[in-house]
């Protein structure tokens, strides 16, 4: 056990990383490995692969992915803001090189080998996104004369064109809706509040008519007629799965669910493990968005409440969409379950936003300072 009395390094972060985060992700972490059994074997023997095959690959990136988020964790916010800059230019540069010379996976251009690795950078672009646009806001609302909020609109233009271009709506949905949390947080005014709401309601009205498989993902939604088995057979797994789950490695129809390992692993754990397993499921992302929102309001720092706010919701955005379309609430997407579906990129680059997320709560002499004046106030004793 690391004593409070020692002074280093790992002491310091030991006794000062939110560990309850910590213990989270990691919980996370442990339920997909976990999952991986139940959902990836079939997949693997369909395509002629050896059942074990994505269980492996998956644990393959646990290690580094956790390696990378503690390592992360060590960060001041300077650094984690150093950090997110360097990686989002990397990520933009390789999302622009992926347009011209990445592979083209059903009709998108999203992903790029480097050094025989497939890499999707739009991964790693959104943590680092989320946490340079947090900086841009704050510089503007420590000095106004400073056009940080500008210089956030025209980022926020050009990853939305890179986005769209690949195409992934998707993930442009995403990060639209987590950047406009985070304006709204800095104090955006009404105007641009009516703007880009009717931006946004333009954006999507186009999109279903520019892009034929929009149409159809939204018109299967609508209508339920075409080709809409995937997502019925998941409604099916999670009705078979009941209240308590068939039980470990008793799941039937998961066997026929395409992207069961990764888009539609929450409707494997439904059928295998039942319902109120994937209640507890839904609770413990519940809890990262909600203390991480809880962090946010009580720091000081503009920078660090800005980035920890928007961290959590691309998080939790990224799950409710993921589970949405499990549950037959949204139209088809693929996207991953954070740290529990099966994805290098994804786990690795969530492991990146984990870490931030830990650098960024870390427990600091001016934050528990605030917090003791926000209890006293609270008891109704004038602050010190």
């Amino acid at each position: 056990m690391v004593s409070r009395a020692e002074r280093g390094p790992i002491a310091d972060w030991f006794w000062t990383i939110d560990r309850f985060f910590l213990a989270t992700f990691i919980l996370l972490m442990g339920i997909g490995f976990m999952l991986s059994f139940a959902a990836s074997p079939a997949v693997a023997q369909r395509i002629n692969l050896e059942p074990f095959f994505f269980v492996k690959r998956h644990a393959a990136f646990l290690l580094p992915g956790l390696a990378l988020m503690v390592g992360l964790s060590f960060q001041t916010p300077r650094q984690v803001r150093r950090t997110a800059i360097i990686l989002l230019l990397v990520s933009l540069a390789m999302m622009l090189l992926a347009l011209f010379f990445g592979q083209e996976v059903k009709g998108a251009r999203r992903w790029i080998t480097l050094a025989g690795i497939s890499i999707q950078p739009s991964e790693f672009m959104k943590p680092a996104f989320v946490v340079v646009c947090a900086w841009l806001f704050s510089e503007h609302a420590r000095q106004p004369e400073i056009p940080g909020n500008l210089f956030a609109i025209i980022l926020f233009g050009i990853v939305g064109a890179l986005l769209v271009a690949q195409p992934d709506l998707g993930q442009t949905i995403l990060t639209s809706a987590v950047w406009g949390g985070m304006f709204f947080m800095a104090g955006m005014p009404w105007l641009w509040i009516i703007l880009l709401g009717s931006l946004g309601a333009g954006g999507f009205v186009a999109a279903y008519y520019v892009f034929p498989h929009v149409a159809g993902r939204v018109d299967r939604f609508l209508t339920g007629e075409g080709d809409t088995f995937q997502v019925d057979t998941a409604r099916e797994a999670i009705i078979r799965g009941n209240w308590y789950g068939q039980g470990p490695g008793e799941g039937v129809v998961k066997r026929i669910i395409p992207d069961a390992h990764t888009d539609f692993i929450f409707s494997v754990a439904a059928e295998e493990f039942g319902i109120l397993f994937c209640m507890a499921l839904v609770a413990i992302f519940a809890f990262i968005v909600l203390r991480g929102l809880r962090h946010a309001f009580r720091e000081q720092n503009d920078f660090n409440r800005f980035a920890v706010a928007g961290l959590v919701l691309q998080f939790g955005i990224q799950s409710m969409i993921n589970i949405g379309v499990n549950l037959q609430l949204l139209p088809a997407k693929g996207m991953t379950l954070p740290l529990i579906s099966y994805g290098g990129s994804s786990m690795l680059a969530i492991c990146v936003t984990a870490g931030f997320i830990l650098a960024l709560t870390r427990h600091r002499p001016e934050k528990r300072a605030l917090e003791r004046s926000l209890f006293r106030v609270a008891q109704g004793v004038p602050a010190e």
